[in-house]
């Protein structure tokens, strides 16, 4: 469980409370299983909604507030000069979890200059690289197996084990609150 509360909290179907690093009343932060650059982390509601047209407006703004929060937060953190924010609304625009969520993912100069530079990002959110429900997937046939399956062809991304997330997931929540508290 999150040290953030004790009720669960669900990223579609997934529960991921080891891996939320920020709450508010009607959103969460969570980091990644298998993020495509250092930092990169997902803000979602804590409804569980299929697209961005069936939040109310209190969960619209508390969603973009937190972004912004998060954001500012991992911006410094991972000594960003800039950050994607991308929200895939529905299957044919690459989502893979039916759940209003949006990457927030931390960019430096250059940084994807090997993969074909800094446009690569949106190759990489809709490619297996950034599909989200089938790291998340995984995870789950891990914890049922008790050891990672084989995901994907890109060798130097691999899935990270709960405890790496849970650890993550802290040092995050400790930089949110002195984010808060400046």
């Amino acid at each position: 469980m999150s040290p953030l509360t004790t009720r669960p909290i669900h990223f579609g179907t997934f529960l991921v409370n080891s891996q939320v690093f920020h709450l508010t009343p009607l959103s969460y932060a969570l980091v990644n299983l298998k993020p495509i650059l250092p930092g990169h982390v997902l803000v979602s509601p804590l409804r569980v909604v299929p697209r961005v047209a069936d939040l109310t407006q209190a969960e619209a703004a508390d969603l973009f507030l937190t972004v912004q929060r998060v954001s500012r937060m991992v911006e410094r953190v991972f000594r960003a000069s800039s950050i994607n924010i991308a929200i895939q609304d529905g299957v044919d625009a690459g989502q893979s979890i039916p759940h209003v969520h949006a990457h927030i993912i931390p960019r430096q100069r250059a940084d994807l200059d090997s993969r074909g530079g800094g446009d690569a990002i949106y190759r990489l959110l809709e490619s297996e690289e950034g599909d989200v429900g089938k790291h998340q997937s995984e995870q789950q046939k891990y914890r049922e197996r008790a050891k990672f399956p084989a995901v994907d062809a890109d060798e130097n991304r691999k899935p990270r084990s709960e405890e790496e997330m849970r650890k993550e997931a802290e040092w995050l929540a400790s930089e949110m609150q002195k984010e808060q508290e400046s």
